[in-house]
């Protein structure tokens, strides 16, 4: 781990060296302009990269980016000879070869290279291959291409995202950005209902290999939904988009009888594109911790807890969409999706509870098998509809969705005890059980306008309406020892329903002056809470409705100057909100571990965000680098408090708001190309967390410094053989009731792609060493808890990919240029 530590120390000190040397780079005067737009609209494509080749030696010359407007740059170039490249997630790889650069060479302009879209017609000649652009830079987003990540290949959206920079998973699946939690998780730009919208079901339930691409927006503006603490991550899934007929197939195997299947297919003309895919996952998972609790000034015999565990998942689940987009005229699009989910889940795990008194006697020996057998289904229809004009830019857009999901839980804990007060006992198995059922129901009503104004200019403007219904009950019962009898648990049995309505309007206004680019925005949002609530009280059944309903106004600023030398300074500000998620608000009690239940707060209030943030980004002939400040103060943070251990020495922890909570920190991201088979990738993430304290819950001010930190190399070894090697750190970090102890871990893997550039082998090892360990430790005034878990264990996985199909409709071309094509289907000349 020092070695971990070490490396990373110095990678984070070369990042910032190099940021102090951004102005002292020098060449000749040559340079390269123009323009990327769309070949069927004519609008301009911005944040697309552009790369130059040197020939002679195949590495990266000069990297530039295309502004708001389109237009690149690439200024002070050698002389020599080149191919020059220009790509953009969703388009064809734009190549032009054998570009030549002397001493005499003043500026070379492209003028207008148009990009071949979905619809747009594949050229004839191909000239160089090379591999996607692994992340694209937005005005307020990064886009990463995960067809590159060879270490998650065979496993879950789960394990992919943490190879994505910025972004962490927790014990639970649960997602954070930089090191920060309530990040929004949209699926196809929309909210999913699998397993009721729980993050960490959805992305155990999507194999890695049905997505395309993860945009990472960490500062969204008021175009975007509000909805969001730290920011909003948007999974996008496959849908070839290539013409003629198209489609894929992956098959992968891994260790503990891990399965995983996925396909695509897809056709497309000139009038229509209609494109499915299809993934089954069958996951095995082996976990297991221990709890180790302290008790003070216990009021009960009970000092000391020992709780260890040991459990097996099983996550089965299927992955269905597909979709039509038809082109009414070159201008006038109408598409119609539908995707489909269907899960289940089954865990078992058992518990071994060790309680002592002070003098270490035991007091009480249990041990405890419990079953969770979980399924559910959702499914998804939109309608879209898509209406440019002549004039290039103005768009409008319009979106209507809906979504079902209903999921069931059926939970048994049988329970026996073995020791009390010291004597031996064998008490026969008392057994409780649980049933949960749930239905949930999205409509998402939405409608934007985009007109340009002069030059430069353009005003963004929409309308959206999201309602999500949800119904949950519980039924719980007990079954007397060596008795058939059955007796109702009315403390567990609840009815919980709720409506979720956000009403929003928007207006975005963007210009650029020279190299001075802005956008302005404000979102309005009104937003309301109903929740109405049945349960047992004293075995007499009580109501209870709850009502939150807030307006709030929305602002979002950001100011982007292009320096000399492909650098770029971006500053921003944005106010949003963090609502809480279902289950926060579900009030139902989780009693599955026996010293800690969970329940949810139908009170809670969405916690009020601003955020700012200043970026710095700079291309070198040879690295890519990437930088942000950011402070973010977050208003009614939404926290998971403890209460006092009861009688029985059972802690219940609820989600509560408390004060405030301040995150300021550095990242930087880098890509370095030292040579041509050698690539890596960095992330570190530097930040202070600050809690300020709440005497109703016995919580005092808490803050500390903690850093992250994930390397991804890549090596070509020969020719069709990859190898890639991937490191992460996090250091200690500081809660509102204790800390998260540091965790490490290493992923590899690599790939062959048989010489036919149509199938490929690929091999990976996740968690090489077995040292990830999600564990913690809280203190407070009545506890002390040594908590650690794992959930996977080392995971190896073997993955076949083929590829098929054509990409032109032209028959005129000759053989050698349709397999030309074949092999290369992303590229194309100008």
């Amino acid at each position: 781990m020092r070695i971990l530590k070490s490396g990373t120390i110095q990678i984070t000190l070369l990042l910032i060296s190099l940021s102090f040397g951004l102005f002292a780079q020098t060449g000749g005067k040559a340079k390269i302009t123009g323009t990327l737009k769309d070949a069927t609209t004519q609008e301009t494509i911005p944040f697309a990269t552009a790369v130059l080749i040197d020939k002679a030696t195949a590495k990266n010359v000069k990297i530039a980016q295309t502004d708001v407007n389109g237009a690149f740059v690439m200024a002070d170039l050698p002389a020599g000879t080149f191919t020059f490249k220009i790509s953009f997630v969703g388009y064809q790889t734009m190549v032009r070869d054998n570009v030549t650069i002397t001493a005499a060479t003043g500026t070379l302009n492209f003028g207008d290279i148009k990009m071949n879209t979905a619809k747009g017609n594949i050229l004839s000649e191909i000239t160089v291959t090379g591999q996607k652009q692994g992340m694209q830079m937005g005005i307020d987003k990064k886009i990463f291409s995960v067809d590159q990540s060879l270490v998650s290949e065979g496993g879950s959206a789960g394990d992919l995202l943490q190879n994505v920079p910025s972004v962490s998973t927790d014990m639970d699946g649960n997602v954070s950005l930089r090191g920060s939690s309530g990040v929004r998780v949209l699926i196809d730009g929309k909210p999913s209902l699998i397993a009721g919208g729980n993050v960490a079901q959805i992305l155990q339930s999507i194999p890695a290999s049905s997505i395309e691409s993860v945009e990472v927006i960490t500062n969204p503006s008021a175009k975007y939904d509000a909805e969001g603490q730290s920011g909003i991550i948007n999974i996008v899934l496959k849908k070839n988009t290539k013409l003629g007929f198209n489609g894929s197939v992956a098959l992968t195997a891994g260790n503990r009888d891990n399965y995983n299947g996925n396909t695509n297919l897809s056709f497309q003309n000139s009038k229509v594109n209609i494109y499915g895919n299809y993934s089954y996952r069958y996951g095995n998972r082996i976990g297991g911790g221990f709890q180790d609790i302290t008790y003070r000034n216990s009021a009960t015999s009970t000092a000391f807890a020992n709780q260890s565990t040991s459990s097996s998942s099983l996550d089965k689940g299927h992955n269905a969409k597909a979709g039509i987009d038809y082109y009414i005229t070159p201008k006038s699009i109408v598409s119609l999706s539908g995707g489909f989910n269907s899960r289940e889940n089954d865990r078992d795990e058992y518990v071994d509870i060790r309680q002592l008194s002070s003098g270490l006697n035991p007091v009480l020996f249990s041990n405890r098998n419990n079953v969770n057998n979980g399924d559910g289904n959702s499914y998804d229809l939109n309608l879209d509809y898509v209406q440019k004009f002549k004039k290039p830019k103005e768009e409008l857009t319009f979106n209507f969705g809906y979504s079902n999901g209903t999921n069931n839980n059926n939970q048994a804990y049988n329970t026996i005890i073995t020791n009390r007060n010291g004597s031996d006992v064998n008490i026969n198995p008392s057994l409780q059980r649980i049933f949960n059922t749930g239905e949930n129901t999205n409509y998402n009503i939405q409608a934007d306008y985009a007109l340009p104004v002069g030059k430069t200019g353009k005003i963004e403007a929409g309308y959206r309406s999201q309602i999500r219904l949800g119904d949950n009950d519980q039924y719980a019962d007990s079954v007397l020892t060596n008795t058939n009898v059955v007796i109702r648990n009315n403390k567990l049995i609840n009815d919980f329903s709720s409506k979720d309505q956000v009403h929003a309007l928007y207006l975005n206004y963007q210009n650029q002056i020279k190299d001075f680019g802005y956008q302005v925005g404000l979102r309005a949002e009104d937003a309301r809470l109903d929740t109405y609530l049945e349960g047992y009280n004293e075995n007499v059944l009580t109501a209870s409705e709850g009502n939150i309903h807030y307006k709030r106004l929305y602002p979002s600023i950001f100011l982007t100057q292009k320096l000399k030398g492909d650098q770029q300074l971006q500053l921003s500000y944005t106010r949003r909100v963090n609502r809480p998620r279902a289950w926060d608000t579900n009030p139902f009690l989780d009693v599955s571990d026996p010293l800690n239940y969970r329940a949810g707060n139908p009170n809670l209030y969405p916690e009020d965000v601003h955020s700012f943030e200043l970026g710095y980004s700079k291309y070198f002939k040879k690295v890519t680098l990437t930088s942000s400040l950011y402070f973010r103060q977050t208003n009614d943070v939404i926290q998971r408090v403890r209460s006092v251990p009861d009688a029985n020495g059972i802690i219940t922890t609820t989600p509560q708001n408390l004060t405030r909570q301040i995150n300021s920190g550095l990242e930087l991201i880098g890509r370095f190309d030292l040579i041509k088979a050698l690539n890596f990738t960095t992330n570190v993430n530097l930040y202070q967390q600050k809690f300020d304290g709440d005497a109703r819950y016995n919580i005092a001010d808490r803050s500390g410094f903690s850093w992250n930190a994930n390397i991804t190399g890549n090596l070509t070894v020969v020719k069709n053989v990859s190898i890639q090697v991937r490191g992460d750190y996090r250091a200690p970090e500081v809660m509102a009731q204790g800390k998260r102890n540091a965790m490490y871990g290493i992923d590899g893997g690599a790939k062959y792609d048989f010489p036919n550039k149509k199938a490929s082998l690929s091999f990976n090892i996740r968690d090489v060493f077995n040292t990830r360990r999600w564990s913690m430790t809280t203190d407070d005034n009545f506890t002390l808890i040594d908590f650690q878990r794992r959930m996977q264990g080392t995971m190896g996985n073997l993955t076949f990919s083929y590829r098929f199909g054509k990409t032109t409709f032209n028959l005129n071309k000759s053989k050698k240029k349709e397999e030309q094509q074949d092999n290369r289907p992303d590229e194309g000349s100008f």
